[in-house]
């Protein structure tokens, strides 16, 4: 995929680059390894959404879409054994994508969300252009799933609310304390813990789609109510109920200060924050959720001030260090970093210099998606 250059609109030749891109990958098989979360699959889905919505080239919406046919059709309680048809650990053949089918208890997470975020954000995108309802889908209807664009994004969000009312919100959640979310208290995984930021994130890119796309319909404002209610009650627990600390950097801005979890005490590693504020940014530029730029100033501040550590060398944890795993230091900023440029646009360009070259190519869609929505964003700015 080509960067044409930082600054100016997004070129043709940059999207035509990631809809060419695009058309030669094939959606994965089952979620084994969270393929569907922060697998390829999953970043290849979400990456088309997000380009989709820059260019609203129809190539780039069919390949989506042919990705939330895969995604449903292997979807636990729909597809044929050996992918689907497990009993998981609430004893049922629940509406889920099994990450490791072969345990003996078949565990849930937040890697859930991610799938269903998949379906709903199909479904927001379709019912977004109405020029699309009645026309038949390009890529066939081999699955059923509707032969026009609308149907389609019908059987989309009804799937993905089975997924909530069948499993997420009727067994894997505990939302009993105001709604913030925590695990089932007999849940195999972190049951009872506060649910990581990171897969808070995953819950709320579906609940952010099935808001926007219920609300397109007028369809169910109930469920609707539920949604939105959920996720700004999390969202308010990081900003201003406990799960970030503003501080000040060496430099004297405000940054923020958060663990992995709300109940844990271990600093936030580069991994897991880049998908924090991924989140955060997602819900930021919907305009819906109330959060402002001065509040997603600060994770910029964190990667400028305390994990820019020199020579091309970025911290692996939140607070300027290298660990290992997921916080070990890397020579690049990961792609939700890459978002927050927008509230330094004094560092816009060294951000992106750290990934990219201008005439240059990428094979990561995830960064060069993330790169073309700051792009857009900033030559489309009202000044």
């Amino acid at each position: 995929m080509k960067i044409t250059s930082f600054d100016g609109p997004v070129t043709k030749e940059e999207l035509d680059s990631f809809t060419n891109y695009v058309a030669t990958l094939q959606p994965a098989k089952d979620n084994v390894g969270n393929n569907w979360a922060q697998g390829h699959s999953g970043e290849e889905t979400k990456a088309m959404g997000v380009v989709y919505q820059i260019s609203g080239q129809q190539p780039v919406l069919d390949k989506m879409l042919s990705y939330c046919d895969a995604v449903l059709s292997e979807r636990n309680d729909i597809a044929a054994k050996p992918v689907g048809q497990h009993k998981i650990w609430t004893g049922d053949i629940a509406p889920v994508w099994p990450n490791d089918p072969s345990t003996k208890v078949i565990t849930t997470g937040g890697e859930q969300g991610d799938p269903a975020g998949h379906l709903a954000s199909c479904a927001n995108l379709i019912l977004g252009n109405r020029a699309l309802y009645n026309q038949a889908v390009t890529i066939g209807d081999k699955n059923h799933y509707g032969k026009t664009y609308l149907e389609r994004a019908k059987t989309y969000l009804t799937q993905a609310d089975k997924v909530m009312s069948g499993h997420i919100l009727s067994r894997l959640l505990d939302l009993s304390n105001g709604n913030k979310m925590y695990f089932a208290k007999d849940s195999p995984y972190k049951g009872g813990q506060a649910v990581p930021w990171n897969q808070q994130m995953m819950f709320n890119y579906a609940f952010q789609n099935l808001v926007a796309a219920h609300t397109i319909l007028g369809d169910n404002s109930a469920l609707v109510s539920k949604y939105k209610s959920i996720m700004v009650a999390n969202l308010k627990w990081f900003f201003t109920g406990g799960g970030s600390t503003i501080k000040k950097s060496k430099k004297g801005n405000p940054i923020y200060d958060w663990n992995y979890a709300m109940d844990q005490n271990n600093v936030e590693d580069s991994n897991h924050a880049s998908l924090d504020i991924n989140g955060f940014y997602r819900a930021f530029v919907d305009g819906n959720w109330a959060i402002t730029a001065e509040q997603m100033k600060p994770f910029a501040n964190v990667l400028i001030d305390v994990m820019t550590l020199g020579n091309g060398q970025y911290a692996g944890t939140t607070d300027g260090k290298c660990a290992s795993g997921n916080g070990i230091c890397t020579n690049y900023i990961r792609s939700g970093f890459l978002l927050v440029s927008e509230f330094r646009p004094d560092q816009y360009k060294a951000m992106m210099g750290a990934d990219f070259k201008e005439g240059g190519t990428i094979g990561k869609v995830d960064l060069f998606s993330r790169f073309l929505l700051v792009k857009h964003r900033r030559a489309t700015a009202k000044h």
